[in-house]
């Protein structure tokens, strides 16, 4: 661990087809499905002491198509499946906004980053951003984070049909997070 006056970089996770199953709008609490892999995956990033940090558009809250006290509630149950695997997420940040809303925190924007960076005391420099959206990506490179897109979620369309037109590629490719726990902690498959 560092000392109290360092700033340390994070792995800024998705939410949405990296942690869990892609639903287009997760309306309710029953639809929320778990990955397999996402608590190992965290528990790695836990015990080789980086903090996890979940930043996620959350639209359907402006647009009205489920309360904000279900986007706690889902935050709350991925909480508690992390929990029961030895795993952990540090904080979660979600934008309930709409593009048309202007807002500084709807990724691709820095603003979700810039306030968990600020709340628990952590560098961009250095950090990573995992996701399975080019947004999610472009959010890494607005930061100057190292990016990863997971062909989880929407990954693997969004790669095989767009990837010729982005004007920036990720730095990596996984599978899904667990290999991107690979890449970000080398040799240390445990």
């Amino acid at each position: 661990m560092s000392s109290p006056g360092l700033k340390r970089p994070a792995v800024f996770l998705d939410r949405d087809g990296t942690l869990c199953e892609e639903m287009g709008y997760l309306n309710h609490i029953s639809r929320l499905k778990m990955y397999s892999f996402a608590a190992p995956a965290i528990r790695r990033l836990n015990q080789a002491g980086w903090p996890v940090i979940v930043v996620t558009n959350q639209s359907g809250i402006s647009r009205k198509i489920f309360p904000e006290s279900l986007v706690v509630e889902v935050h709350e149950r991925i909480t508690e499946a992390l929990a029961a695997e030895g795993a952990h997420v540090d904080g979660y940040y979600y934008c309930p906004h709409q593009k048309a809303d202007r807002c500084e925190c709807r990724k691709p924007l820095p603003g979700l980053i810039a306030r968990a960076c600020q709340e628990h005391h952590l560098t961009k420099e250095g950090s990573w951003m995992v996701g399975d959206r080019y947004g999610d990506l472009e959010l890494g490179f607005a930061v100057g984070a190292r990016t990863i897109l997971v062909l989880t979620g929407y990954g693997a369309g969004d790669y095989q049909w767009h990837h010729g037109e982005w004007p920036r590629q990720p730095d990596h490719v996984a599978e899904d997070l667990s290999s991107a726990v690979d890449l970000i902690l080398p040799g240390n498959k445990s």
